[in-house]
């Protein structure tokens, strides 16, 4: 099964939804930093919210999220956009810990509690607009519900879930977010309340192949889910050899003559996809030539 993204409706409209399978997208990831268990997780946990909260922005909008609550991870950096693109990494993807006391990776531990979820949403002609909230839990699913909560004041639940094979490859990943809606009911919020409080753990969904419209019909009840669209979700990133390049002309003649001077080339490493770009002496003699026609 390709992985993918549904938008939905529930309880006559009062209710929106969304769920998501990103098992692919958080397999690409562990695959291309050799991530350990418990970093794959936290990481997988994160990407697949972000992948949700893209699927929120419209156009060619996107979203930047770090989560650092000062544990061994460090710091983990996620993009997603409108069209279910998402790319992530984390500082240490080497991080990996001993089972919890509930039996499950111990992603608080990684994550750690003392810091800060930061989104920037990019809404386009330099409009941004940052959303920022301490980090409660490090279980990564409660720290996005408090920040649907404070920062938007929507009254929200994520489920988040992934599962690793004994080879530290991403066995399954998904998730889901349901938010209330001006309009609801105190009936409808008190059954939506049940629902998800005796609904499987989502990574007992997830284990059992569901699809992200079967695992809302667990969570909401498939008779009143109304689903409205379905996006294709993959791990893709934006750089270039030529996004590198511009980059490197913005840092001006003086720096570039000082990478020919000390090395005589220079390198533009991708922390996202960790491509390696190498610019040799001539390219850099060119793009000085290109400042110096431009001034």
């Amino acid at each position: 099964m390709k992985d993918y993204l549904v938008k939905a409706l529930a309880f006559d409209g009062t209710i929106r939804a969304y769920a998501v399978r990103s098992t692919e997208a958080v397999a690409e990831v562990q695959r291309r930093h050799a991530m350990w268990p418990t970093a794959t997780a936290a990481l997988g946990r994160s990407m697949t919210a972000a992948v949700m909260m893209g699927a929120m922005v419209k156009g060619e909008d996107k979203l930047t999220i770090k989560i650092d609550g000062g544990g061994p991870i460090g710091s983990m950096i996620i993009d997603a956009n409108a069209h279910g693109e998402v790319r992530g990494y984390a500082t240490n993807p080497q991080t990996h810990f001993d089972l919890n006391d509930q039996g499950k990776l111990d992603v608080r531990r990684a994550v750690g509690t003392d810091g800060l979820l930061t989104i920037v949403k990019d809404l386009g002609l330099r409009d941004f607009f940052t959303g920022q909230v301490p980090i409660v839990s490090g279980e990564i699913a409660e720290d996005f519900t408090e920040y649907f909560v404070v920062s938007e004041q929507v009254p929200s639940a994520v489920g988040l879930g992934v599962l690793v094979n004994p080879d530290n490859t991403a066995k399954a990943a998904g998730g889901f977010i349901i938010q209330v809606m001006p309009g609801a009911t105190d009936e409808t919020i008190g059954k939506l309340e049940e629902r998800i409080a005796n609904v499987e753990p989502i990574s007992k969904l997830i284990d059992r192949g569901l699809t992200p419209e079967e695992i809302l019909g667990e969570v909401l009840g498939a008779e009143n889910v109304e689903i409205l669209d379905r996006m294709d979700v993959t791990f893709t990133c934006n750089c270039s050899r030529e996004r590198f390049g511009n980059a490197i002309i913005g840092l001006g003649e003086q720096e570039i003559q000082a990478m020919i001077d000390e090395d005589g080339k220079a390198e533009a490493h991708c922390h996202f996809c960790l491509e390696t770009y190498e610019y040799p002496k001539e390219e850099l003699e060119g793009f000085i030539r290109e400042i110096r026609s431009e001034s």
